[in-house]
């Protein structure tokens, strides 16, 4: 959460592909809603009581922002001082933590204050910004990580890439459709043969559908444009390999994340996904695991889809397995 300060601090690692084109809005929830999300069993009955503080927030919706923030962990801290499972800035905490299990003190670090506190604030700048143009729920979220002042100042969610990141992904997490199960062998086998269909294959920026390579869009963060080659960006890839086995999966690498679920070193299998970042909320890039501490990936522009060991990259955050849910046009 950058909520305290108004400004983006610390954007951190690039998601394979951040642009709102390639990615619709989710349909906006109604409070009320039952928590269908995979969520810690010990945090259900905090999640499901807080996302019904006010319309604006659902429990899906405010789940999936935890997961964002912090996987569900109570202890994260992030390089900009954000702590506990909602990521409140200690100056934000201070304004608006609240002591919800009334047992005499506000703690960041415990849940049962926290996960509450996050949906007071929620509905805070949900209050803050509800005269601006656009979508109340992104704006809210947009103003949870990038503080009410940018969203009123831009009209809407701000030019931030990680605040427009950040909005997608939990928006699409907290739409995603419940009774999903994991992704079966055959199926990962499927997606495995898929993939590696398409060694050799161009990197595009953006690029890459359920149906195969597509040119992508303008530009990576050095400046190479995806607009000009037909290929597949890293979640492009693993987009379309699941595709293939009948698994719809969301177009960028965090949102990847979200609706995959992750495994212990003793769970993992191939066709799992393998994540590179240093957070949920800043997961860079994906690939699929083949085995033997390899993994076929589309790692960046001007290379080709191809296989690399897994310590190709100094940051692997997680491996994680697909949910399988119907597949349907993207």
């Amino acid at each position: 959460m950058r909520a305290s300060t108004g400004v983006i601090a610390g954007v951190g690692a690039t998601s394979c592909v951040i642009v709102a084109a390639l990615v619709q809005a989710a349909p906006t929830q109604t409070a009320g809603a039952a928590l269908s999300l995979s969520v810690p069993a010990k945090y259900r009955a905090l999640i499901e009581e807080a996302g019904n503080t006010c319309p604006e927030v659902t429990p899906n919706l405010l789940a999936a922002l935890l997961n964002q923030e912090s996987g569900f962990s109570t202890k994260s801290k992030s390089p900009v001082g954000a702590q506990g499972i909602a990521q409140f800035m200690p100056s934000t905490w201070e304004t608006h933590g609240i002591d919800a299990n009334k047992d005499g003190k506000r703690d960041v670090w415990d849940p049962e204050d926290a996960i509450p506190s996050a949906a007071k604030y929620l509905c805070t700048v949900a209050e803050d910004v509800k005269d601006v143009p656009g979508d109340r729920q992104s704006n809210m979220l947009a103003a949870y990580n990038a503080g009410s002042g940018a969203v009123q100042k831009y009209g809407g969610i701000p030019p931030y890439k990680e605040t427009q990141n950040y909005v997608r992904s939990i928006r699409a997490l907290a739409a995603t459709p419940s009774g999903g199960k994991s992704a079966t062998s055959s199926q990962a086998a499927t997606a495995i043969r898929a993939a590696e269909k398409m060694i050799g294959t161009p990197y595009s920026w953006g690029g890459g559908n359920a149906h195969g390579p597509s040119t992508g869009i303008c530009c990576s963060p050095n400046g190479r444009t995806g607009a000009t080659v037909t290929g597949f960006d890293c979640s492009g890839l693993t987009l379309y390999a699941y595709a293939k086995a009948g698994i719809t999966l969301p177009r960028t690498a965090a949102q990847q994340y979200s609706a995959s679920k992750p495994l212990k070193p003793g769970e993992i299998r191939p066709g799992d996904l393998v994540f590179y970042g240093k957070s949920p909320g800043v997961i860079h890039h994906v690939g699929i695991y083949i085995g033997g501490g390899w993994m076929i990936d589309a790692p960046r522009p001007g290379a080709e889809v191809r296989y690399d060991p897994m310590d190709v990259m100094p940051d692997l955050y997680s491996v994680a397995r697909p949910i399988s849910r119907q597949s349907k046009e993207i």
